[in-house]
């Protein structure tokens, strides 16, 4: 089976940092965890392929190479995420679709043949199972909220680290608080779950033995959603293995 990943690009605005970026020489600013997670996920048999699309463009050539083109986007990405199911509809190729555009708001889309929403680690598994038997469903949902500490790492390899400005990872998913204008506790549920100390400092090591040395960008919905842990776990952890490591990350 051959997989091609696609990041949808964002729209120029401020936000987009397109500009400044060219002063340091970088094409975006951070890299998209969540599709390289899910890359993790998915069969180690299987190839895969990553497109970001603010960084490289998305071929012809990509897409007849693929078998499905899974696609993962934000709001702000909805026009391109439009354009990407469009082609990929015009060539024939299965387009399943996750991720926050798509679990707020699925039934905007049509060409899409399966929507894999809310968290992957729950409604990948079953998808897979079912892909796997020939039944594939349209829509997999779940109100589940998984377990992150049993999450894997994310696939780096799918990506070239030297087009980003920084690299990120994430320690904890939701958020205890209820802001009006947030669609976090939606999404990701309002108790923050978090990852253990040792899962933090593996996938730092990931990136330190990957050859990254620069920022690292923590995605959380709300860093400091469990202090106690934070306080007396996480960060006096992150402080030793900076030191050790003589200050590789900023």
């Amino acid at each position: 089976m051959k997989i091609l990943l696609v990041y949808p690009k964002y729209p120029d605005t401020f936000w987009s940092f397109k500009y400044a970026l060219k002063f340091i020489s970088k094409k975006a600013s951070f890299p998209p965890l969540g599709l390289l997670t899910v890359a993790s996920l998915l069969p180690e048999e299987w190839e895969k392929k990553l497109i970001d699309m603010n960084v490289s463009a998305l071929t012809e050539k990509y897409l007849e190479w693929a078998d499905y083109v899974l696609i993962s986007a934000m709001v702000v990405q909805k026009r391109s995420a439009i354009e990407v199911i469009r082609r990929c509809k015009k060539l024939g190729i299965k387009v399943v679709a996750g991720g926050p555009l798509f679990t707020m708001g699925y039934e905007e889309f049509e060409g899409v043949d399966h929507f894999v929403l809310n968290e992957a680690e729950s409604t990948l598994p079953p998808f897979l199972d079912d892909l796997k038997n020939g039944c594939g469903r349209h829509i997999y949902t779940s109100k589940e909220w998984p377990d992150i500490r049993e999450t894997p790492y994310p696939q780096w390899d799918l990506i070239d680290m030297k087009k980003y400005a920084s690299m990120c990872i994430q320690y904890s998913r939701g958020c205890p608080f209820n802001c009006e204008f947030c669609d976090i506790i939606v999404l990701n549920g309002h108790k923050p779950r978090t990852k253990s100390k040792d899962q933090v400092l593996g996938e730092l090591e990931v990136l330190y033995a990957q050859g990254w040395r620069g920022g690292v960008f923590f995605v959380d919905d709300n860093f400091i959603g469990n202090k106690k842990r934070l306080k007396t776990e996480i960060l006096p952890t992150l402080i030793d293995w900076m030191k050790q490591k003589r200050y590789p990350f900023s």
